[in-house]
């Protein structure tokens, strides 16, 4: 059975995340491994981060740009 995929239902309800510089990524994985929601993936030569999954961490400091080894890879979408 399909879960079905949630799409904002207001202004104010907005996709949360976060996207990385595909030509900073060194490729390392560090973050794939370290995301809680598994939204980060390959794709191509680099990684990225689906936009639906991601939660920021839920308002702790993302996971993600703490693991990170290059400075600046992983923004604010």
């Amino acid at each position: 059975m399909r879960r079905p995929t949630h799409r904002p239902s207001s202004p104010e309800e907005k996709t949360m995340a976060y996207k990385i510089v595909a030509s900073q990524c060194s490729a390392c994985g560090a973050c794939e491994f370290e995301c809680p929601n598994a939204a980060i993936r390959m794709k191509g030569d680099s990684f990225i981060v689906e936009a639906a999954k991601c939660t920021e961490c839920d308002g702790d400091s993302p996971r993600c740009i703490g693991v990170c080894p290059v400075e600046n890879t992983i923004v604010k979408a």
